[in-house]
């Protein structure tokens, strides 16, 4: 990866106006983007294949997880066939949407259903309100709030064996970083069994520039400038983005981590597009692991960009379909 120390990128977009925001002097955002959220719907008798409904992860921090049935799992339970659970975090640069807004409803459904999975949606805190760690705090309280819960559809539909963290974007990025936790006592979860990270288009970031970045610098999916102030607004005040929070090679224990993960068994599926700014990022991601010995898919598609699988729904079932093969890899 080539690191040239360059200028702030030269584009003329401005960044609060293309994410649609307001940063307030007490450091909150007023968010004036088009979020259409969907509801959940645990009614067996309407016309859906995948049930859903929400449970509290902590009160006082306002945080919850959707899940998402398959419906025709609750006519198979009857043969006691258990699916896998894939945690997800959304994406968003930690700042904007939910795990209610319709775009990773309707991702979340889709994957629940051609995967055959339980999936619990996490809705974790927004910076700037709650800057890193808070994402990563939450993700672990939601992975241990899954480990203790009495929730039927959890209790009754999931092979605790084969549990999945996934996220796309920030969200991968929570992930990922709920990984390198969990896997520092794996025991603290049990029953849950983590067998594999999936992290498509993580969001990673740091001061020296990638030729990715360099080239997509004005890229109208995702200029570098956002990408610049996503990371001023999500990581603690006072820090830049060559921090453990954002940069991958930062932290003198990284590689120490991979090689527990690696000693695990676990897999990694790691998903990016060519025409992503980010994708050099990944491909270091990749590289650093299988250095360590970790066993990497790695699914890289020339064309395509920055969330791609969100407005073309061909590039989402191909991913869909990628997710299934990576879980179905697993025996029971």
């Amino acid at each position: 990866m080539s690191n040239p120390t360059l200028q702030p990128p030269s584009t003329t977009t401005d960044p609060y106006q293309w994410i649609k925001i307001q940063h307030n002097p007490n450091d909150t955002l007023t968010r004036n983007l088009e979020d259409p959220h969907t509801s959940p719907s645990s009614d067996p008798t309407l016309p859906i294949s995948v049930l859903t409904k929400d449970i509290t992860i902590n009160n006082s921090k306002k945080t919850w997880l959707r899940l998402f049935l398959p419906k025709k799992a609750t006519v198979s339970n009857q043969n006691n066939k258990l699916l896998p659970l894939i945690v997800f975090f959304h994406g968003s640069g930690f700042i904007v949407t939910s795990a209610a807004s319709t775009r990773f409803h309707d991702f979340c459904v889709e994957m629940a259903e051609t995967v055959e999975a339980v999936v619990a949606s996490v809705d974790y805190r927004l910076a700037p309100e709650h800057r890193l760690p808070a994402a990563y705090d939450d993700a672990m309280e939601g992975l241990s709030l899954i480990r203790s819960s009495e929730d039927e559809w959890l209790t009754k539909h999931v092979d605790y064996s084969k549990c999945f963290i996934m996220g796309n974007s920030a969200g991968a990025t929570i992930a990922y970083h709920a990984g390198l936790r969990v896997v520092e006592n794996v025991k603290d979860l049990e029953p849950l069994k983590i067998q594999g990270l999936i992290l498509r288009q993580p969001f990673f970031g740091g001061t020296q520039r990638t030729e990715s970045e360099v080239r997509l610098e004005n890229n109208p999916h995702f200029p570098l400038c956002v990408s610049d102030l996503l990371w001023k607004l999500a990581l603690p005040i006072g820090v830049n983005r060559d921090h453990e929070y954002s940069n991958i090679t930062v932290g003198n224990d990284v590689g120490e981590k991979f090689e527990k993960i690696k000693d695990q068994g676990w897999k990694v599926l790691v998903s990016m597009n060519g025409g992503d700014p980010l994708v050099d990022r990944s491909k270091e991601l990749v590289k650093l692991m299988e250095e360590k010995g970790v066993e990497v898919v790695m699914d890289f598609q020339e064309d395509g960009f920055h969330g791609v699988e969100f407005s073309e729904a061909s590039k989402a079932k191909n991913f869909i379909e990628l997710v299934n093969g990576f879980v179905s890899s697993f025996s029971s």
